[in-house]
C-alpha cells in the first residue's frame, strides 16, 4: 500500500475530487481525516472509508477561517496524534457570467475559500508536518488558473493565487522538508459543473465545452485522485513546488 501509516487530511471532502482522494487514499492505506461544512455528505464519506475497510473521521468545519483550522488540526491530534499529508481541495466557485455582475459577497466568499484558506492552513499545520516523515501539502487548483475561460473571471484569479501561492510555499517550507505541489483539473464531473458551464448540463451544451479538450471528456474524481496519490506517496520524495495538469490536453 503506497500510503501505508500515513495520516491526510482532505479538505471539501464530502464530494466531487476531495472524496475521490479520501477514498483513494484509504484504500492505499492512509487514515483520513474528511472536512467539510456539509456535515451529512461528510459523515457518509468516511461511513463509506470505513465500510470497505479502510479508517477516516469526519471533522465540521470551515477552512477559509483560522478557527475552523484550529479544530482540524486539533481533532486530527486528538485522533491520530500526528498527520503527514494535507489536501487543500476545499473550493467554491461564482456561476458563469460576466464579471461585472458576479455580487461582492459571492467575490469576497471565493477568495476566502480558495486563497486565504492557504494562508490559515499553512499557518496551523506547519508545526505538525516540520516533524512528520513524508510531509507534503497539495493544492488542487484548477487549469483556470491558467488558462481562463470567459465568464469565471473571479474564480480563474482566485485559482491563478493559488497556484503562485502554493509553489511560493514550497520554497519557503523546502528547509522544513515539507513538499508542496498543486493539481490543475479541467472542469469536472462535480456539483458545481452547472456553475462553471453558466448553463444546464444538457448533452449539447456539455458537448461545447468537450470540444474544448483534446481527450475530449471532463475530469472525473479518480482522475484527480490518482494524480494527488502520486504527490502525496514517498515516490514524490524529491517533487515540490510542480504543478500537474489533469486536463485531457485543455491548457495545451
Amino acid at each position: 500500500m503506497r500510503l501505508k501509516n500515513k495520516i491526510a487530511i482532505v479538505t471539501g471532502g464530502a464530494s466531487g475530487f476531495g472524496e475521490g482522494i479520501a477514498i483513494r487514499f484509504a484504500k492505499e492505506g492512509c487514515k483520513v481525516v474528511i472536512n467539510d461544512i456539509n456535515k451529512s455528505g461528510g459523515e457518509a464519506v468516511a461511513k463509506n472509508v470505513r465500510s470497505n475497510g479502510g479508517e477516516a473521521i469526519f471533522v465540521e468545519g470551515d477552512i477559509s477561517t483560522n478557527d475552523g483550522w484550529k479544530v482540524l488540526v486539533s481533532r486530527t491530534l486528538e485522533e491520530y496524534q500526528s498527520f503527514n499529508i494535507v489536501v487543500n481541495n476545499a473550493g467554491f466557485t461564482h456561476k458563469n457570467q460576466s464579471m461585472f455582475t458576479v455580487p461582492e459577497e459571492d467575490f469576497d466568499r471565493i477568495y476566502s475559500v480558495n486563497v486565504k484558506s492557504l494562508y490559515w492552513s499553512v499557518k496551523n499545520v506547519t508545526p505538525v508536518l516540520e516533524n512528520s516523515d513524508g510531509a507534503v501539502m497539495i493544492t488542487v487548483a484548477s487549469v483556470a488558473g491558467i488558462r481562463p475561460r470567459p465568464g469565471l473571471t473571479w474564480y480563474n484569479g482566485s485559482k491563478a493565487a493559488a497556484i503562485i501561492t502554493s509553489r511560493s510555499m514550497a520554497v519557503e517550507l523546502a528547509p522544513k522538508k515539507i513538499r508542496v505541489n498543486v493539481i490543475n483539473p479541467v472542469m469536472g464531473e462535480t456539483a458545481m459543473l452547472e456553475d462553471f458551464m453558466g448553463m444546464e448540463d444538457t448533452p449539447e451544451n456539455r458537448e461545447k465545452f468537450l470540444s474544448t479538450i483534446p481527450l475530449g471528456r471532463l475530469a472525473r474524481a479518480s482522475d484527480v485522485a490518482n494524480a494527488a496519490l502520486y504527490l502525496a506517496s514517498d515516490e514524490a520524495e524529491l517533487i515540490t513546488g510542480a504543478c500537474i495538469e489533469v486536463d485531457g490536453g485543455r491548457t495545451i
